[in-house]
């Protein structure tokens, strides 16, 4: 996929109300689940143990956490989007975040992304990106959110 190029705060203004882009799928895996289980600290069988949760989970398998599925927000906007002419990127908040449906492991997900709005505060870019992480062959979303970033652009 190509990526998107935005250049400066008018290239973002532009884009406002539109689909900016949607990433490529990556595929959610049991190592990357128990990886962030230990980095994370969240052991929880729903996530780690593959025999119990065949048996026993709603799901017939193990599912990603779902802050995993949301820690992946950024890689995906920036396999999406190329913003260059920044000296720095900050991840500001999030509003309105929804968990709408587990993620079992070996789904593929990908995010789409639209820009919600775009304000030059002092010459700072903050942007409001609505973010969905769709799962193939799913129509509801794993989940959906708006991710405010800040973009310091250089003079």
């Amino acid at each position: 996929m190509e990526k998107r190029i935005i250049r400066n705060h008018a290239d973002f203004e532009n884009l406002t109300g539109e689909i900016i882009g949607i990433s490529d799928y990556m595929t959610i895996t049991q190592d990357q689940v128990n990886k962030f289980a230990d980095a994370t600290m969240d052991h929880q069988w729903i996530h780690v143990d593959a025999q119990r949760a065949a048996t026993e989970s709603p799901f017939g398998k193990t599912i990603a956490h779902g802050y995993l599925t949301l820690s992946l927000l950024t890689h995906f906007w920036f396999d999406t989007v190329e913003v260059q002419n920044v000296k720095l990127v900050v991840n500001y908040g999030l509003e309105n975040l929804r968990f709408n449906q587990a993620v079992p492991v070996e789904s593929r997900v990908r995010c789409k992304f639209s820009l919600v709005s775009a304000l030059n505060l002092r010459g700072i870019t903050k942007t409001q990106v609505k973010a969905v992480m769709e799962i193939e062959g799913e129509k509801k979303p794993a989940y959906d959110c708006t991710a405010t970033f800040l973009y310091h652009f250089e003079k």
